[in-house]
């Protein structure tokens, strides 16, 4: 009841009376839990911690294949989980991935299709208020919630993290960030760090205080499940390091790649010191987790690498939305297993609400499915039968049907691949596969009956297609 008592005097600044009613709430969930069966100790269900890195490549990672950037954190945590071979997310760029990983809903669905401006004035720049976030519902089943790191969903004070279902939040606001004090950048990335609403200098390398942040929130709450989304902005431009980072990197001889290579370093201890409080409080066997990156990488901006995939960052070929993906529970899951059927974002969500015994509500519907009976074959089917991607409003699209990837442009002819012979999506078979490519066009056309027009634009805009509601 102490806790309960400082976290709201320390509570949301902007809405005094919402933390009066969550403060409120929270006495009765506890007074709820103390008499009856129900009462929920650390333990009892995982927590879960969310980690996205920022424009990671696709073989930037040891566990993925890199020979030229150590990650040995990030290969422990594979070898200690399940590798998603063909991991995804909902959109190849930044803000919509983010949109659709909070909701567990494709962000078409509610407009959320383009990067938000760094607009602080703007009600509709940001991911909708109609929309239910992951840290909304686990809250309701008793988490603790935090978010640290790049938010990226609306510079308006309603699409704050601590408006949107997170206790704790400590960032960066915008769309990425210089990562030393005083480095070269402009808006939004040079603001400072934002602790609960209340503006805060830098302390240090960014990517290094996002990790220290994360373990702080892991101590502090190691006595009651959480819920923890951390967001890197590493390894997204601009390409800044530390001398220390660089110096571990000098064997590269690009100097680009070799500037990309520290910010995955970089980002690999960040992490590394993250699991390693998990260990040291006793909390790493019983922690669900899950790591991807936002997108593909961005070829044409730093020298990071897709291979064997085609195109990057902004693309619907396989290089600009799938991504290195990882889950690890060693309480519950296989220790290094690869997983080859297609996974989604999406579906952190509805694992998440599935494993904390927690509940959506009924005018909230996920469209991502729970992992956990998938990873440990007690469910043999795939997870999905289709994965749907559009941008600019349907200027571009895609479908996954196992092997199967169809992907459209508007104004051209669908390309079909066979990714289980082309991955690298270089012989397009729709002449061969007329049947199929049909099918798969029509089964893009019925989901995309339940998307929206774009609510704003990117500040790079693509022009939508009208409405299809």
């Amino acid at each position: 009841m102490r806790q309960l008592l400082l976290d709201f005097i320390e509570s949301d600044p902007f809405d005094m009376h919402s933390s009066l009613l969550r403060f409120v709430g929270k006495c009765l969930l506890i007074a709820a839990c103390l008499v009856g069966p129900e009462k929920v100790q650390a333990g009892d269900r995982p927590n879960i911690l969310v980690i996205v890195a920022d424009d990671l490549g696709y073989a930037d990672v040891g566990f993925q294949g890199c020979k030229d950037i150590s990650t040995p954190h990030l290969d422990s945590l594979a070898a200690d989980g399940v590798k998603c071979t063909n991991g995804f997310v909902s959109h190849p760029f930044c803000s919509p991935t983010r949109a659709g990983l909070l909701t567990g809903r494709y962000q078409h669905r509610f407009g959320h299709e383009n990067n938000p401006k760094w607009l602080p004035d703007s009600l509709v720049d940001g991911l909708p208020l109609s929309q239910t976030t992951i840290a909304d519902v686990m809250r309701t089943a008793g988490y603790e919630t935090g978010c640290v790191g790049k938010w990226h969903l609306g510079a308006h004070p309603q699409f704050h993290p601590n408006r949107r279902g997170f206790d704790h939040y400590f960032g960066a606001l915008g769309g990425g960030h210089v990562y030393l004090e005083g480095l070269k950048g402009s808006g939004e990335y040079v603001i400072p760090m934002d602790r609960n609403g209340t503006p805060e200098p830098m302390q240090g390398y960014i990517t290094t205080q996002f990790g220290q942040e994360a373990s702080k929130f892991i101590e502090k709450k190691r006595e009651q499940p959480w819920l923890l989304y951390l967001a890197f902005n590493a390894p997204h431009t601009p390409l800044q390091s530390t001398p220390e980072l660089q110096k571990r990197v000098e064997h590269i001889a690009n100097v680009e790649r070799r500037n990309l290579a520290a910010l995955i370093v970089g980002l690999d201890d960040a992490i590394g010191n993250v699991i390693s409080k998990l260990k040291s409080t006793g909390q790493y066997d019983n922690t669900l987790v899950f790591f991807f990156s936002d997108n593909g990488g961005p070829i044409t901006v730093s020298r990071c690498d897709n291979t064997p995939l085609r195109a990057g960052k902004g693309s619907l070929y396989e290089g600009g939305m799938r991504v290195p993906f990882l889950v690890s529970w060693p309480k519950k899951l296989p220790r290094g297993k690869t997983y080859e059927e297609p996974v989604i974002s999406l579906d952190v969500f509805s694992t998440a609400v599935a494993v904390g015994n927690a509940k959506t509500s009924s005018t909230h519907q996920p469209e991502g499915t729970n992992l956990i009976p998938h990873l440990t074959a007690e469910i043999a089917d795939a997870p999905h039968q289709r994965l749907f991607w559009r941008t600019g409003g349907g200027i571009s699209w895609a479908v996954r049907e196992g092997r199967w990837k169809l992907v459209g442009k508007k104004g051209e002819k669908p390309e079909l691949y066979d990714l289980a012979k082309d991955i690298g999506e270089t012989n397009d078979i729709a002449a061969n596969q007329s049947e199929v490519a049909e099918r798969l066009q029509a089964a893009y056309s019925v989901w995309d009956q339940d998307n929206v027009t774009p609510v704003f634009e990117s500040p790079r805009a693509a022009k939508p297609k009208a409405n299809t509601k």
